[in-house]
């Protein structure tokens, strides 16, 4: 049940929670206050890798105000723990549930939780526990455990190839680079916190920093073994996430076991430091990339191989290498892919996962390509322009790059450009300009979504998903006034509540596409059902139309009316009171799409101007157009919005962010804002966001793909391209530092 989205009839909205925000009414997960709240703080390793002997505890225990310590030594294990591992999963894929052995993994991993009538009372407490270790020899720096350290093996780790894997050796032009990408932590500005109130020994109410209500749910289910109505998660607003708040961490697992052995309702929240060793990072990368061509700069071979990392508990993957087997139309290519575990905390998915990663890796290169060519990066790309994906051998569902490189070179004036290196200085600057291409994958899920429309003429959606700030509920409204034929103001869409119809999860880039898709069929539906009521009615008959069919009819402001005769109308108010009906109320649910003929990505064109202080190796970003191909915008105001976020993303990716371990202890050095650096309002220019608007015709009825990811994909290489083009200095490790250039 699909219609396709017509060209929309309002402007772009404001957010529909804005008001809540910029006033402080919209509460977080640290926010709930409930009576006899307690406060948990979490006690961390000091130690890479080991064991404790011993903890003692008893001074915790006695200090004022402390409700109680659970340890490793004294947990009341919920009924999931003792579950065993159903199959042969290797012990890299089994993670562990927090206090349930004494072994030690990562420094900084969660060993106790003390809980007091204050957080003031607990974080004193917390200092007061002591820990006797048996220290492990341990490795946490990816280069040193290359050579000596297995990497992990199975079927995410099998070499692709296509066509001859030695076809670039022979090209006239070739280029052979490694790029290295270091630990990136997501740092949102809210920190992860859980709040937790069991209502009776198996019934629990959670207030969870969650990206996907369903998945924290059912993980909670498993874990205590309780009945799914008996756990209601509420996430009504998100400070941030970018990835880090998919999984349960074991600060949340804590926090529930912690509040049911004490009996009161307990609120833990992750301090700045244990946010960096606690709840997930962008794991460093190291990759090479060969590649050749021939003189007129047609690409005749890629090699891509990347070394990443995981925990030695649990695996974690991404697709590093796939951009290079489907960006370019590239006849010959061979990838690898391996990761090893290393003794930190388990890296997740941050902003753009895999892709971002290796874009920046390949748009380098193909960089150096163009310039060893003597040729235009822009045009060597639209030399090398894949019309087919040739990795899984079937047509694009759309595909706008092209147009996305056209509106965004003419944008930043690319055409200006002086190709030779540290040709443009703009007084004691050098001024450069560089490009990248981004791509992420377009998929849909499958969702439910609660309707409700009264006579009153309101609308009320309902969907169990969250928002970590690209605006769902803003885009929701305005699709549902359009495909309604209502105002905006006029529509109320509820969400964050796992008591809700269930959702999709808020991440990937396809929230929109997959819950669009409902909201749209949601308002189909809807408009049927309001043309069953009044299709015999004498209103819309006329001469020559008596049987009145579902296509003769259109719904707008409000209003069925005859599609030949708009003065043949009749208001949903007063459909439902002919129909002698207070209010239509059903659920929605549309099934997840398994597009097998089609290729669907979203595209992005990053272009910038960067200046570059040669004395000081200042970097100024000067100018910044991101061109996006993004099917349908359903909200261009808030997409503009997304866009502008993932770009400010990149400029920390490209020039400043970087974790950094101290190897000798596996312990993190940098992990305050202080000594982290990421973008501040000085370091970021104006950003045009353009959009290509075409729609995707197979993937949603919207046309929409999504651009969350793809507005950083790419990004950091259009920098590290720049700053090449205004110094003639090639930095292929990042951040991109001043003492790097000097």
């Amino acid at each position: 049940m699909e219609n396709k989205l017509k060209e929309p009839f309002m402007p772009p909205i404001d957010r529909v929670d804005g008001k809540l925000k910029v006033t402080g009414a919209a509460k977080y997960s640290a926010e709930y206050n409930i009576p006899q709240m307690a406060y948990g703080v979490m006690v961390g390793s000091s130690i890479a890798k080991g064991i404790i002997l011993s903890m003692d505890t008893k001074a915790a225990e006695n200090a004022p105000g402390v409700l109680g310590v659970i340890t490793p030594f004294n947990i009341e294990k919920p009924a999931g723990y003792n579950i065993e591992t159903s199959g042969n999963i290797s012990a890299t894929k089994k993670g562990f549930n927090v206090f349930d052995d004494k072994l030690i993994r990562f420094s900084g991993q969660p060993i106790a939780i003390v809980m007091a009538d204050s957080y003031e009372r607990a974080l004193h407490a917390a200092t007061l526990i002591k820990v006797n270790y048996k220290k492990d020899s341990f490795q946490t720096n990816l280069e040193k455990a290359i050579p000596v350290v297995k990497p992990l093996e199975g079927n995410a780790f099998k070499d692709y190839t296509r066509g001859d894997v030695n076809a670039w050796k022979t090209a006239p032009v070739k280029i052979e680079a490694e790029y290295n990408i270091p630990i990136e932590v997501h740092n949102p500005m809210e920190l992860h916190a859980i709040t937790v109130h069991w209502e009776t020994p198996d019934k629990v109410l959670v207030y969870e920093k969650t990206q996907s209500l369903m998945d924290t749910q059912e993980k909670i289910m498993e874990l205590f073994g309780l009945k799914k109505e008996n756990v209601h998660i509420i996430t009504k607003f998100i400070g941030g996430a970018f990835g880090s708040a998919f999984n349960v961490w074991p600060h949340a697992v804590a926090a529930l076991i912690g509040a049911k052995q004490i009996n009161k309702p307990l609120k833990v929240v992750l301090s700045r430091d244990q946010m960096f060793m606690n709840v997930g990072y962008r794991p460093q990368s190291i990759q090479k990339i060969s590649i050749g061509a021939q003189p007129d700069g047609k690409i005749t071979g890629i090699n891509h191989e990347a070394i990443s990392m995981t925990a030695s508990y649990q695996e974690f993957t991404e697709g590093i290498v796939n951009v290079s087997r489907m960006l370019y139309d590239i006849p010959n290519v061979f990838t690898r892919y391996k990761i090893y575990p290393m003794d930190l905390s388990l890296p997740t998915w941050m902003r753009g996962p895999g892709e971002t990663t290796g874009a920046y890796a390949l748009e380098c290169a193909i960089d150096e390509l163009a310039h060893a060519l003597k040729m235009d990066p822009l045009k060597l790309r639209l030399l090398n322009y894949s019309d087919t994906d040739l990795e899984k051998q079937r047509p694009y569902s759309s595909k706008y790059l092209k147009e996305a490189f056209e509106i965004g070179s003419e944008k930043i004036g690319w055409n200006d450009r002086h190709p030779e290196p540290r040709s443009m200085p703009e007084g004691d600057w050098l001024a450069g300009y560089g490009m990248g291409s981004g791509v992420f994958i377009g998929w849909r899920g499958g969702a439910q979504v609660g309707a409700r429309f009264t006579a009153d003429g309101k609308l009320l959606l309902q969907s169990a998903v969250t928002d970590m700030g690209p605006g769902t509920a803003t885009a929701m409204t305005k699709l549902a006034a359009e495909t309604f034929g209502i105002s905006p103001d006029k529509i109320v869409f509820e969400m964050g509540d796992s008591s809700l119809p269930p959702g999709i999860m808020q991440g990937g880039s396809g929230t929109t596409s997959s819950l669009g898709t409902t909201v749209n069929n949601a308002t189909l539906s809807l408009k049927k059902k309001l043309f069953e009521l009044v299709k015999n009615k004498a209103v819309f008959h006329t001469e020559t139309i008596h049987d009145v069919k579902f296509e003769d009819v259109v719904f707008e402001n409000g209003q069925m009316m005859l599609s030949s005769d708009h003065t043949r109308k009749m208001s949903y108010s007063d459909i439902l009171e002919s129909a002698g009906l207070d209010n239509i109320e059903f659920i929605e649910e549309t099934k997840g799409f398994n597009n097998v003929d089609y290729s669907t990505y979203a595209y992005a064109a990053h272009f910038v101007k960067v200046l570059v202080h040669p004395a000081t190796g200042v970097i100024k970003m000067e100018k910044i157009v991101s061109a996006v191909d993004g099917g349908t915008i359903v909200n261009d105001k808030t997409a503009r919005s997304q866009i502008i976020g993932g770009v400010v993303g990149g400029i920390g990716m490209a020039l400043m962010e970087e974790g950094v371990v101290d190897n000798r202890y596996g312990r993190w050095v940098n992990n305050n804002f202080a000594d982290y650096h990421v973008p501040v309002n000085a370091d970021v220019p104006h950003i045009e966001a353009l959009f290509v608007n075409k729609p995707d015709p197979i993937l949603n009825p919207m046309g929409s793909k999504g651009i969350g990811e793809v507005a950083m994909v790419g990004f950091a290489a259009a920098v590290a391209n720049a700053v090449f083009h205004a110094t003639g200095k090639r930095i292929r490790a990042l951040p991109i530092t001043p003492d790097k250039i000097i």
